[in-house]
């Protein structure tokens, strides 16, 4: 129903219009008591398909990844569609627009989007306030910088954003991956990436020791477009800083490969979806095997059926995300890589 119905309805229309309409039907859902449908439609559990990482226990390894719920609105209704994890964010301390539109495009051809946002969201204090009604499930808070904020004082956003949202999620991202941000990912050199990464470590053992919680994960969100040397420093940079893990990889600005339309693929941005599979998995290979399997990793980037969510985790990934597979695909896709895995 969805390949043959829904998305070309919905790939008749602008993309980030489509999103807040989905958001909207999302919703809707809830208010007219559909969810339980949608649970019993799709939603397949297994005692097999459950995996503890990083000290949290997941009732499957399929997870959503930052970006399509930004702002926290809709984790609950998402999750009926049987992921066994959410990813929030990216948030920022203050609200921001993000970039001008047009700012998020299609590839058909293949199978892919290019999205320069640059982190709009309505501010990590707007989110607070719908995670406090959070119930059964698994939270990750995806946190970066605002664009006004130079990267010199960037630790005190990220800060900010772990101190907030501590109480609300279950584990942390750190995005400074992004393309659509400027000088963003020049964060994620060797000293300055050290330098976030060992606050927020210390910022953590704080919260511990003043309010006896436990600590929560901490993990890193890197580009695929790291070379081999720098991914060597992340290796590095995991076992130094003693974070919990990877998130590998966020989107692209290769454009190698292409077949759709040369005015879109010119657009500036980051791209996902298929292109990304094979590069996404790449560097997931590389890290499993150069840190020896030291430090989980979830895997993210083009995949669009059960055999691409397992070829990431045949290359070293603990878990995995779904982001722009989700669109193209469709909720099936959930039910048919955790069967798929329960079948491996």
């Amino acid at each position: 129903m969805y390949k043959r119905i829904i998305r070309p309805l919905f790939f008749m229309l602008d993309p980030e219009r489509v999103h807040h309409i989905a958001t909207f039907l999302l919703k809707l859902s809830s208010t007219i008591g559909l969810r339980p449908l949608i649970r019993s439609l799709h939603q397949f559990q297994h005692p097999d398909l459950e995996r503890e990482v990083f000290g949290i226990k997941f009732k499957n390894p399929v997870g959503l990844a930052a970006g399509f719920d930004k702002n926290a609105e809709m984790y609950k209704e998402l999750s009926d569609f049987g992921f066994g994890f959410i990813e929030i964010g990216t948030l920022t301390p203050k609200p921001q627009p993000g970039n001008d539109k047009k700012r998020l495009f299609r590839l058909k051809k293949d199978q892919a989007i290019i999205n320069r946002m640059g982190f709009n969201n309505k501010g990590v204090d707007v989110a607070i306030r719908k995670l406090k009604k959070k119930k059964n499930v698994l939270i990750g808070g995806n946190i970066g910088k605002n664009k006004v904020t130079p990267n010199e004082k960037a630790v005190d956003d990220y800060i900010y954003c772990f101190r907030a949202l501590f109480d609300y999620v279950d584990y942390f991202v750190v995005n400074v991956s992004s393309p659509n941000t400027p000088g963003l990912r020049e964060l994620q050199d060797k000293k300055p990436l050290s330098e976030i990464l060992l606050a927020l470590k210390e910022e953590n053992e704080i919260i511990v020791k003043n309010d006896s919680q436990a600590p929560k994960p901490i993990l890193l969100k890197i580009a695929p477009d790291l070379t081999d040397d720098q991914l060597m420093d992340i290796v590095d940079i995991v076992n130094e800083t003693k974070i919990d893990g990877v998130i590998a990889t966020n989107t692209t600005l290769s454009r190698e490969g292409l077949a759709s339309d040369k005015k879109i693929v010119e657009e500036a941005g980051g791209l996902s979806g298929k292109p990304l599979r094979e590069r996404s998995t790449e560097v997931i290979r590389f890290l499993h095997q150069n840190s020896k399997g030291s430090f989980p990793i979830i895997g993210v980037g083009g995949i669009h059926s059960a055999e691409d969510a397992l070829e990431k985790l045949e290359a070293g990934a603990s878990l995995v995300q779904l982001w722009t597979g989700f669109i193209y695909e469709g909720p099936a896709l959930i039910k048919k890589i955790n069967k798929a895995l329960l079948k491996r």
